[in-house]
């Protein structure tokens, strides 16, 4: 009976090249390797040629998947390496470590019992690096066994040695604790599997815990007595794999994660020969990419100069802090923004796994890559752009999806600005993020397809909605997502709100965003004709009840209000509905006498008549002159000269009465008075575009407005519509109209 326990690094490059000669020489019958037992079914796997790293086994709770862990794997990653032997050889491959139920179990105690005093979390290679000059433990691995080129027995001897008298200083770490039972479970089940017919055991697992392996026999009754203190628990665990990220490897989080500079293991790993210059001449290519002059000679430059710092620093070899080095000084210019794109291209790199198609998935998970077939998308660890037309179906489908996955709060794609115009035009950025699974198995109860599961939600919220607002924000994402059995939902709980509502300022907030989803109906085919009905019904509520609700209000509040008034006439207008019209100007006109008004409101209304002409010269005059009368309270005119003006300026430019009225106000007040008023004044003509405030600047050095015209109206005095004729085509071509 023979135990070869081999002791790793985790996604350590050396130690999966010493792993892999030392099981060709020992051939084992079995191999066991550092993880639950949840995830022997997806070592198995492992060789599949449609299973490409980098790729996790992710092991969650059935009933609550944001319940879960992962274990990441690379190519190089000793754990694969072993599994790709066994299944290859056609040797059982198993995991030992704790189950994940016993870890979901200890986690939730460790939630629910008092946090144990803090123990400092230090890396017991650290004191080796310390004593040997290295920054870190990791360092000091990397150059003793990484690099290291000798005899794998002599190799993983070498490894035990270190770990044991590591283990015999007694260092603490705040992982020792749950170290104790992870080798215990460990040791428990070496023995159960040597008692079975396995004669020839390999054992790959961290470093660290090698030496605790080896004592079998005269531990067994004390890990007996330590698996009895384990929790107990009945979660159901389902795993299965998904794609993963190099730069998710390069975090901090999940199982042996932490890989600094992934593309550079993964150059390690598959280039044997003149490791070194090969990764320059990568960065050379990727610089040249960039339009960035690189020749041959400034590759050997680097090359010579990495090898000469790394001879300064008594180093057999070169390591990618010497190449970083080179590159910056010779291919880089010293540049250290391009140095950071050569580490963010190539270093961590933008990798992303591939799962086979029968691995076994939620319905959900299917359906999302059967979709992403169908419709030619791929998942990207970088991101993509995608323009899409809507008047073609693939886009159109795409949309929708896009769409639905959004509803499902699934952030793979996010919509961007459009690079050309038209209502049938979108522009989605989409990146891929392996928690994104995460939340997409977390619906799975929600329905099999995404579209049943974003029909579901959004039914569920509906249910939820207190306010027509909440329901109307609905409707805008139904739309283009096209549920319409979910949109009939949703203006059923609208109807059912809008007879017992009676808050004007929730029927304003909706308004605008129903009268707006009504455009979807001719791009999207969507049948809206009874949303009309309910447009119109709310519209009657607010006509009746706005000039109760402006009343009395504080000049917070009259601010809300005013943006409120400004947007529903925006969209009332958009409308293009002449009787809605009517009597939406009608209700202003019966709010612009009501003094309980704050005069922020009083001006909106003011100006939205006097665009829409509902107001004549005289009457516009009146009104103006006394809102800004001396007599009145300084405050309140600026706050009316805020929701007059409704952040345009233009009114000023070219409107020289109005001009004047507001000229010789500011000129009427005390000196006191307008410091006071100045930071009001400044927020409103803050509001205005760059070249307009710099046109009022211009018009202010003249003082009163008696003789002076603005250029462009003189301009217009002198149109030419035969000239314009001849050049709008091409203007019209120029703007894609």
């Amino acid at each position: 009976m023979a135990i070869h326990i081999l002791g790793i690094r985790h996604h350590g490059v050396g130690s999966a090249k010493n792993v892999r000669e030392r099981l060709s020489e020992i051939e084992p019958d079995l191999i066991l390797v550092e993880g639950p037992p949840e995830i022997d079914n997806m070592l198995a796997t492992i060789g599949q040629a449609n299973l490409v790293p980098p790729a996790a086994i992710m092991c969650y709770n059935s009933e609550n998947p944001r319940e879960s862990v992962f274990y990441p794997f690379a190519e190089y990653s000793p754990e694969w390496v072993a599994a790709q032997y066994a299944n290859k050889h056609r040797i059982p491959v198993k995991a030992i470590d704790l189950p994940v139920t016993i870890s979901f179990a200890k986690k939730r105690e460790g939630n629910e019992s008092t946090p144990p005093e803090p123990i400092t979390n230090k890396d017991p290679l650290s004191y080796l690096a310390e004593i040997s000059g290295f920054n870190s433990g990791e360092d000091w691995w990397e150059y003793h066994f990484e690099q290291q080129k000798s005899n794998t027995s002599e190799h993983f001897e070498a490894v035990m040695h270190v770990m044991e008298s590591l283990r015999a200083e007694e260092i603490k770490s705040s992982l020792d604790q749950e170290n104790i039972h992870r080798e215990a479970y460990m040791r428990t089940l070496i023995r159960q599997y040597q008692n079975e017919i396995f004669t020839n055991i390999a054992v790959i697992c961290g470093a660290w815990h090698a030496p605790a392996l080896t004592k079998l026999d005269e531990t067994a009754k004390p890990d007996a007595k330590l698996i009895k203190e384990l929790p107990k628990s009945r979660i159901k665990v389902t795993s299965t794999w998904i794609p993963w990220t190099n730069s998710r490897l390069s975090m901090l989080s999940g199982y042996g994660a932490g890989i600094y500079s992934p593309g550079w293991y993964e150059h390690q790993w598959k280039v044997k020969d003149n490791v070194e210059i090969s990764w320059l001449t990568k960065i050379a290519n990727t610089l040249r990419q960039k339009q960035i002059d690189i020749s041959t000679a400034h590759v050997i430059e680097a090359f010579v100069l990495s090898r000469s710092l790394s001879a300064i620093r008594n180093k057999y070899y070169v390591s990618l802090e010497e190449l970083d080095e080179a590159a910056l000084s010779v291919m880089c210019m010293g540049d250290g923004i391009w140095l950071e794109f050569v580490k963010k291209e190539l270093t961590i790199g933008n990798k992303l796994g591939k799962v086979p198609d029968e691995i076994p998935k939620v319905p959900l998970q299917e359906d999302f890559e059967q979709q992403l077939k169908t419709l030619r998308l791929k998942l990207t660890a970088g991101e993509k752009q995608y323009d899409l037309d809507l008047r073609k179906e693939i886009d159109l489908n795409r949309s929708i999806l896009f769409f639905r996955l959004e509803i499902m709060e699934i952030p793979w794609a996010k919509r961007t600005v459009s690079r050309t115009k038209g209502t049938f035009k979108e522009s989605w950025v989409t990146e891929w993020s392996p928690d994104m699974m995460i939340e997409l198995i977390d619906k799975a109860f929600l329905g099999n397809t995404i579209e049943s599961a974003s029909h579901n939600l959004v039914v569920n919220k509906c249910i939820q909605a207190k306010s027509i607002a909440e329901a109307s924000g609905l409707i805008q994402t139904c739309i283009p997502a096209e549920l319409f059995e979910s949109i009939d939902t949703v203006l059923e709980k609208i109807v059912e709100l809008s007879t017992i509502s009676s808050d004007i300022i929730d029927l304003m907030v909706a308004l605008p965003g129903l009268i707006d989803v009504s455009r979807y109906g001719n791009v999207r085919k969507s049948d809206l004709s009874i949303l009309n009905t309910i447009v119109k019904q709310l519209l009657v509520k607010v006509y009746v009840g706005l000039n109760n609700a402006c009343y009395g209000l504080d000049e917070e509040n009259s601010t809300n209000m005013f943006g409120l008034v400004a947007n529903l006439n925006n969209a009332i207008r958009l409308y293009n509905n002449s009787d809605y019209q009517q009597q939406w100007h009608e209700t202003l006109h019966g709010m612009i006498d009501n003094s309980g008004i704050h005069p922020i409101v009083l001006g909106c209304i003011c100006r939205l008549l006097l665009d829409a002409q509902q107001m004549d010269e005289y009457e516009v005059d009146t009104r103006i002159s006394f809102a800004l009368s001396a007599s009145n309270d300084p405050y309140q005119v600026a706050s009316w000269l805020e929701g007059f003006l409704k952040g345009n300026g233009m009114i000023l430019i070219y409107d020289n009465r109005l001009w004047n009225l507001i000229y010789s106000w500011v000129d009427s007040l005390p000196g006191n008075t307008f410091m006071e008023l100045l930071p009001l004044l400044r927020r409103t003509f803050a509001k205005f575009e760059y070249g307009e405030r710099r046109q009022i600047g211009e018009k202010a050095k003249r003082g009163l407005a008696n003789d002076y015209t603005p250029v462009d109206r003189d301009a217009a005095h002198n149109f030419d519509p035969e000239r314009a004729a001849k050049i709008l085509p091409i203007i019209k071509e120029l703007a894609g109209f």
